[in-house]
């Protein structure tokens, strides 16, 4: 998320926070793609991370792109955070270790988000060159100790990092040494949220699998495919995670809403500034609890938004989905991602036949899945078959749906294009994470630092 909202209008009734997600539902010809990616800045002459101060650094790309793009500087607390579009569509953001997040805008095809994703990269080079600084495309920090990630100087960071500790183990690495693709879908009304729900939900560990990428730690392979998928599943579990009611039938907003009601915040602003709410629920909050702490106590809708986008399921609602399990990766994995997730849930014979593939995987067999998959990838079993047996066919229906959506760019070319690096993931039977660890135990000598040259943006 790009900026903190500051949306004063009253929060008086849980009806209403209900009603602010079923807002989000809209005609199908309005659907729109937003493609969310992450990278770790680092500087080509030793391969080290960029710090936030300084000629070289985050804040200068950050100035350097609002200069070029002629976006709005986000700022917190006197500090360049992000930029915003000015048409409010796409934004740039920081993760807490100095992750260069682009939050894209909505956009009406694939080929579109590429070329989005592609100019973007195109003028960070421009402005990162000259400054020594290129980027990273892999889901975890392959290199870096925690002590050596740099800090970026944000409120609600800060906080975070206070917190983190208190409720998982894997929670400041997940800040501070992860990058992810994500992407966010619509949705036309209530039934059609929760069937998308469902299916994304259950397939989640399948994303985590086909774009795992994340084998190094610390300079060495870690035992896993996809370490950020094993940070995921101990972060904080009350916030994160599969969400038990989703599976249910008669799944709804309002079950979302009071999962949510009962998550403790992490803050609320008011006047530019952050207090650490992370003692109290949002219920607590409605019901009064931060009376006499801070001067304005009474809930907003800003406060509402905010508390969403602090929730980390495996796919989260807000008024879209977010497709949540995947690990970051080179340019084409950038297509890729919104590629696999739209072919599924944005073509009506794609959506019914996956849910069909998964209509009576249950909530223990869908976590079972989740917790192999991080060191076991598509090799993970799930009931009498592999994952990889599994992707193949979801593969099959997001193909098809893509095709059946015939949406061409200038050369007559549908959007299916975009699902080539799965298909190759698929043929050669290896992940991305397989592949750098045969090159870190043969052309690599055992060294990390050739994934810096070879997979950087």
């Amino acid at each position: 998320m790009a900026r903190d909202t500051t949306d004063q209008t009253p929060v008086t009734s849980v009806a209403e926070l209900t009603a602010y997600l079923a807002s989000g539902s809209k005609p199908k010809e309005r659907f729109r793609i937003g493609t969310e990616h992450e990278k770790f800045a680092f500087f080509k002459a030793d391969n080290s991370p960029v710090p936030y101060f300084g000629e070289a650094s985050i804040q200068a790309l950050l100035k350097g792109m609002a200069e070029r793009n002629g976006w709005e500087p986000i700022v917190d607390e006197g500090n360049i955070i992000g930029l915003a579009e000015r048409d409010g569509n796409g934004a740039i953001s920081l993760e807490p270790g100095g992750q260069f997040e682009l939050s894209g805008a909505p956009l009406e095809n694939l080929h579109q988000t590429c070329k989005e994703s592609n100019q973007h990269l195109a003028v960070l080079r421009e402005i990162a060159e000259p400054l020594g600084i290129r980027f990273l495309g892999i889901g975890g920090s392959p290199k870096w100790t925690f002590e050596e990630t740099p800090r970026m100087p944000k409120s609600r960071y800060a906080i975070m990092s206070r917190y983190m500790p208190k409720v998982g183990t894997h929670g400041l690495d997940m800040m501070y040494r992860t990058c992810t693709i994500q992407v966010n879908l619509d949705f036309s009304s209530e039934e059609d949220m929760r069937r998308k729900m469902q299916v994304s939900m259950k397939l989640q560990s399948l994303a985590t699998a086909l774009f795992a990428s994340s084998p190094f730690t610390d300079g060495k392979p870690n035992g896993l495919l996809s370490w950020r998928g094993e940070i995921w599943r101990d972060t904080d579990n009350r916030r994160a995670g599969l969400l038990p009611a989703s599976f249910r039938p008669d799944f709804g907003f309002a079950d979302y809403v009071e999962w949510a009601l009962d998550v403790p915040m992490y803050f609320v602003v008011r006047d530019g500034h952050y207090h650490d709410c992370t003692h109290v629920t949002f219920r607590q909050f409605m019901n009064g609890a931060l009376k006499g702490e801070i001067a304005e106590w009474q809930p907003n809708m800003g406060d509402w938004t905010n508390h969403l986008s602090t929730l980390f399921p495996d796919v989260r609602l807000k008024r879209f989905l977010e497709m949540r399990g995947a690990d970051g990766g080179p340019w084409r994995r950038i297509c890729a991602l919104p590629a696999f997730w739209v072919g599924l849930l944005y073509d009506d014979q794609a959506l019914a036949d996956a849910e069909t593939l998964t209509r009576d995987w249950s909530y223990d067999e869908v976590q079972a899945l989740r917790d192999a998959v991080p060191a076991e990838g598509l090799a993970a079993k799930f009931r009498t078959t592999s994952l990889f047996d599994i992707a193949r066919e979801v593969l099959a229906i997001s193909r098809a749906g893509l095709k059946r959506r015939n949406r061409l760019n200038g050369d007559g070319i549908d959007e299916s294009q975009f699902l080539e690096p799965l298909g190759e993931v698929l043929a050669k039977k290896a992940t991305l994470a397989e592949d750098l660890l045969a090159l870190y135990d043969g052309r690599w000598n055992r060294s990390v630092d050739p994934v810096f040259t070879e997979y950087q943006y």
